[in-house]
């Protein structure tokens, strides 16, 4: 069995920072040690017998459980002039992801079992992080969804604002039934579609197609988000159902979360993107259709408001919305112009700078992308740096810079919001299920991840 011993790191692990070592035997994390028993540990080593077994000195370094992301379009099948399962898996690595959610609005949609089946079929093959694939609703795929297996499913996915396909779940008899009948989390796309489209209709009779971007967040407007979530909220209360909304966009729905209850306690849950702790609105003449996200990056008031509900609970899991497309499609006018952009290479480098900035603390990020992903969708041995746990990490060196340009972007679309953004960190290495899939720059291992369980 191959041994790993990663010596002297810096771990970051369930609130605690403290100096020690962890022994990786196989997939498994056979031993973690705080620098006090260092002489003993090394001691162990030995007489375990290390043999061809690599060591790392990881002095200076921060050890912290690989991030699961919640949410991510990797665009295949069907869409894979956009990204693959391969290529945006090889680009979460680089960026300290070792497992990842990924959507159902591909071609075909994942709204049937032999669709679900395909991709974990496409992953099993072509992943380099662990995988699950949401179940996607729509107005009548009611019986579908009851027979998912919820062991390997990580949620069920409603749009309760979109406008691709048949996706949007629009009959209120429809959205009840789902919500009463889920046999897993119901993870919901909250904007409400009406209200949009009376937006949209404004601005396109004062700006014609063209309309400046700056007004995106105008168009899906916060009222818009907050009509859906709250909708969403109700429905959840009234039939018990484990909701879970993704990427928040406002601080007008904060209201709707309780940051006091533990978070294996609560039935209703949030989460929120890094692009919306990132940018504003002032960030559009600039970035333009690149920041076309939805829902909109809004006020920089809101994503202050976004950062301190994560301090205090009210938001639980911080993800990427990685949804890429090419930079022909995103050269467009407005209407054109799709919503979407690849993220997952930078997002925990993005939350590092915002350390670095003081804004928030490093405990509470490895909480909110290792450890909370975790408990709220129950995964099985993961999210953790915990013995008996498999070896998913993230070496981080917190003293490096990062400089985002073409020659480094490994996203199949070759673009970043980022580009030109030096960051002050440097993810040195990434571990999955106990082999090195990322170190120092390159793609050291292509090992197939591994599909997600949860323990429900």
């Amino acid at each position: 069995m191959k041994k790993l011993l990663i010596r002297n790191a810096t771990i970051v692990n369930e609130g605690k920072v403290f100096t020690g070592s962890v022994l990786i035997e196989g997939e498994i994390i056979r031993k973690i040690i705080r620098a006090e028993s260092s002489s003993s540990f090394s001691r162990a080593t030995e007489d375990r017998g290390m043999g061809e077994g690599e060591v790392r000195d990881a002095r200076g370094k921060l050890l912290i459980p690989g991030v699961i992301d919640d949410q991510v379009h990797f665009r295949e099948p069907g869409l894979t002039h956009k990204g693959d399962i391969y290529s945006e898996s090889r680009a979460a690595v680089a960026g300290g992801i070792t497992s990842f959610m990924e959507m159902p609005n591909t071609m075909p949609q994942t709204i049937t079992s032999e669709a679900l089946k395909q991709k974990q079929e496409i992953a099993a093959k072509n992943s380099l992080c662990n995988y699950s694939f949401y179940f996607g609703a729509t107005n009548d795929n009611i019986e579908e969804i009851k027979a998912i297996d919820p062991k390997t499913v990580c949620g069920i996915k409603v749009f309760m604002g979109a406008s691709t396909g048949n996706m949007l779940v629009d009959k209120e008899e429809s959205l009840r039934a789902i919500f009463k009948h889920a046999p897993a989390i119901v993870a919901c796309h909250c904007e409400d579609e009406g209200t949009i489209r009376s937006n949209l209709k404004a601005y396109t009779e004062e700006y014609g197609e063209d309309i400046p971007f700056e007004y995106h967040p105008l168009i899906r407007s916060r009222e818009a988000c907050y009509k859906s979530s709250s909708l969403a909220v109700d429905l959840a209360m009234k039939y018990g159902t484990r909701l879970h909304i993704l990427h928040i966009s406002t601080e007008d729905e904060m209201d709707l979360f309780d940051g006091e209850m533990p978070l294996d306690q609560k039935r209703i849950t949030a989460e929120v993107c890094v692009h919306h702790l990132w940018f504003s609105e002032k960030d559009y003449k600039e970035k333009g259709s690149l920041i076309k996200w939805n829902p909109a990056i809004k006020k920089e008031s809101d994503r202050r408001a976004l950062i301190d509900a994560l301090k205090d609970g009210s938001i639980d899991i911080i993800a990427s919305d990685h949804a890429p497309h090419t930079m022909a499609e995103k050269n467009n006018i407005y209407t054109k112009a799709p919503s979407g952009g690849p993220l997952v290479q930078h997002t925990l480098l993005a939350m590092l700078e915002l350390w670095h900035r003081k804004e928030i603390d490093i405990e509470t990020i490895v909480e909110k992308m290792c450890h909370n992903p975790a408990i709220l969708f129950e995964i099985e041995g993961r999210g953790f740096i915990r013995e008996g746990y498999k070896a998913d990490l993230c070496l981080i060196d917190p003293a490096g810079t990062t400089r985002v340009d073409k020659s480094n972007i490994l996203y199949k679309c070759g673009w970043s919001p980022f580009e030109g953004t030096a960051f002050n960190t440097v993810i040195d290495t990434t571990i999955v299920n106990g082999n090195i899939v990322y170190s120092r720059g390159k793609i050291a291992n292509e090992t197939p991840g591994e599909l997600l369980r949860f323990k429900r």
